[in-house]
């Protein structure tokens, strides 16, 4: 089609249903990719109905998104109340009285080409190399409550950091807010009761709110939730169950008084039916446990919750349920899910917001028409489907290889069974040490490599590209990595003391 005959077809009213974090991230990003254009941006959302906020704790692609808006994260920290974040560390996990660290940024360096992973595990196979943990900085740094932000240091992982944020969830969706109104987005407070659907091509044509007044737009953005008014109800788009993978299905989540030092890391425990998060604010603490009812019940689940706490609870415990999955499509018609609407991975690793991050920047990519082109939408699916089963499989990697037979969950877990997809992953890794991903995925080798020796998986054979290196040469290596680590370490202040230099809520 020509371009004369797609003039005056541009987008020119955007309705996104529900806020939250979804819908504000999303009403913070439209406006400002779309500061030069006439499109006019209206947010429906009802007081009435609460967020669902079950981890605070992000991943570092956070930082993208910040800085993409142009928002100073010094600003963000102090009005979000939040904390820095390097990693999140795993305890009783691969079996009772084991631990082991997740942390963000690189391990070591490469050696004659050599990536460091190879060597380093040809060398820990013989007994001649030291913890994973003890090569990065972020691991040390952690495990001292330290932290800082990149330092122009050269040749050091002083220069390489790289941290998220814990942040109050619903302080994170009211700074957007006031960004995204600032901007021109329009708020409307009200419930949605009817959504209209057009008879020729089955787009949406509007919602009705509860009030009676009637909302039309060119393209809806359905952030509502579990509920997914448009996706789910109006356009009958099904959902992937996912709990044969991820059997958790239940959180009950606490707030506790605020840690001191304060932890610049993200602790999951495990229990007998699932696990624990412990995330540090700046004034309180975020507490939950995760867990299937078919092998605890709620009271039970609570009990534990309570029980491994640091101080009693300062708000009364919020029970949530979710299933798993994710929607067949995400973006139908003229109607794209993002957040919960669209589907749900656990809390684990801190993946819920990326995948709202992520379904927003793949929309900017693909912004269309008032047509919205079935190429863009298979385009799209196909993209964030990818980027769900590829989470899903790094997920499944926590339960399903795990040593622990303590309970009945654990051995349920132990007995999955996993996708093909997963599947290779562990028997190209079980054979040399090498981690399959594609260059598009979230995780980098090194998130595969801590969750894989974290949970005691490893190779049966040496890397051949390893097989050349002097083995003195490389012990040698490994102890100078070892000792920067320390020295860089030593230079970091405590992560307490960072905060309040730089970024101090009043």
């Amino acid at each position: 089609m020509s371009d004369d005959r797609r003039s005056g077809e541009e987008i020119g009213t955007i309705a996104i249903v529900g806020g939250g974090t979804a819908g504000w991230m999303a009403a913070a990003s439209l406006s400002q990719a779309l500061a030069h254009s006439k499109c006019r941006i209206r947010l429906v959302e009802s007081e009435a109905i609460g967020t669902i906020g079950v981890g605070e704790a992000t991943i570092p692609p956070i930082l993208t998104y910040i800085r993409g808006l142009g928002i100073d994260e010094n600003d963000l920290v102090r009005a979000t109340r939040a904390t820095f974040k390097l990693g999140i560390e795993f305890k009783d996990w691969t079996r009772l009285g084991h631990s082991f660290f997740h942390p963000f940024g690189e391990t070591g360096f490469a050696m004659e080409n050599v990536p460091f992973d190879a060597y380093w595990l040809k060398m820990f196979r013989a007994g001649k190399a030291s913890r994973l943990e003890q090569y990065s900085l972020a691991a040390a740094a952690a495990a001292h409550g330290k932290f800082t932000r990149p330092l122009p240091v050269p040749d050091t992982p002083l220069e390489t950091l790289s941290h998220a944020l814990h942040f109050d969830a619903s302080l994170f969706a009211r700074y957007l807010r006031d960004y995204a109104e600032a901007r021109g987005v329009a708020r409307t407070e009200g419930k949605v009761k009817h959504v209209a659907l057009r008879s020729e091509d089955g787009f949406i044509r509007s919602v009705t709110l509860e009030s009676g007044e009637q909302i039309e737009a060119d393209l809806f953005i359905d952030c509502s939730g579990f509920r997914a008014i448009l996706t789910g109800g109006a356009l009958k788009i099904g959902y992937q169950d996912w709990s044969r993978w991820l059997p958790c299905n239940s959180a009950i989540a606490v707030p506790t008084e605020r840690l001191d030092p304060l932890p610049s890391h993200t602790v999951a425990t495990g229990t007998t039916a699932g696990w624990t998060w412990r995330i540090p604010l700046q004034h309180r603490t975020g507490n939950g446990h995760v867990y299937c009812d078919a092998f605890i019940g709620d009271d039970d689940a609570h009990a534990v919750l309570v029980g491994g706490l640091n101080s009693p609870p300062r708000a009364d415990a919020v029970q949530l349920r979710f299933l798993t999955g994710r929607r067949e499509q995400f973006w139908h018609k003229n109607c794209v899910a993002l957040g919960l609407a669209g589907g749900f991975l656990e809390p684990l690793e801190s993946t819920s917001i990326h995948l709202i991050q992520r379904g927003i920047a793949l929309l900017l990519e693909a912004f269309p028409d008032r047509h919205c082109p079935a190429f863009d939408q298979d385009r799209y699916n196909r993209a964030l489907i990818f980027e769900y089963e590829r989470i899903r499989d790094f997920l499944l990697l926590h339960y399903s290889q795990t040593e622990r037979d303590d309970s009945a969950f654990w051995r349920h877990c132990r007995g999955i069974a996993i996708p093909d997809s997963l599947s290779e992953r562990i028997d190209r890794f079980r054979e040399f040490g090498r981690v399959v991903r594609e260059r598009s995925e979230l995780f980098p080798v090194q998130s595969w490599l801590y969750v894989f020796v974290g949970q005691n998986i490893l190779p049966s054979y040496d890397d051949p590209i390893a097989g050349e290196l002097d083995e003195g040469a490389v012990s040698e290596n490994l102890l100078n990595i070892r000792e920067v680590v320390r020295l860089c370490m030593e230079v970091m202040p405590a992560h307490g003391d960072f905060i309040a230099a730089h970024c101090k809520a009043s």
